[in-house]
């Protein structure tokens, strides 16, 4: 049980290259390498190539980003909090990572768009799942369900712009400030409410 198949191999490192390199610069030779597996195993597990790795390892990724998200909001009561502390975990975790790991769709997303494609399919999943986790934290806290839907879009679109720019500036500063700001924007709900 404590050694992982060779799928969750290939699986793993296609996640791994894909938010570094992309899609378009990620070869099926170059993971099965970094799997540490044949390319028959690679077209064993996935006989339509590079595609179907990638959608897989999408998946596998929004999965983990959300056990992250879900980690992060739950930190905290509030929440405003959770937001900022969320912010701030990015931050560190892109820091930690020289400035290379960040959001793990945003590549393939973007080098897909304007496709009716699987990746395309599995990164809207993707966002919508993190959007559904902001959302039922708001919705916890007391905020109407239309409130919560459209924060949690909003708090979902910029902390993704503002990870793409800390990448690009080499700075947490841009993730901090998008949180200092998103739960100022939240609490303006959380005071709305309270008052009504």
């Amino acid at each position: 049980m404590g050694q992982t198949s060779t799928r969750d191999r290939i699986v793993t490192a296609a996640a791994r290259l894909l938010q570094r390199q992309g899609y378009v610069g990620t070869g099926i030779k170059q993971i099965a390498r970094e799997a540490q597996a044949t390319l028959g195993s690679v077209y064993h597990f996935f006989p339509d190539g590079k595609g179907a790795v990638a959608a897989a390892a999408i998946e596998h990724s929004g999965q983990e980003f959300a056990a992250f998200l879900r980690a992060a909001l739950d930190s905290e009561e509030s929440p405003s909090a959770a937001v900022i502390a969320c912010a701030h975990q990015l931050a560190e975790a892109l820091r930690d990572s020289d400035w290379v790991d960040g959001c793990p769709i945003t590549a393939a997303a973007l080098e897909t768009l304007g496709t009716d494609s699987e990746i395309q399919r599995v990164c809207a999943a993707a966002l919508r799942g993190w959007e559904q986790l902001v959302h039922d934290k708001l919705l916890r806290s007391g905020l109407r369900a239309e409130d919560a839907r459209d924060l949690a879009t909003t708090i979902i679109s910029a902390l993704e712009g503002a990870e793409v720019t800390a990448q690009v500036n080499r700075s947490e500063e841009p993730l901090r400030a998008a949180g200092r700001q998103l739960a100022r924007l939240v609490d303006s709900y959380e005071t709305t409410r309270s008052a009504v």
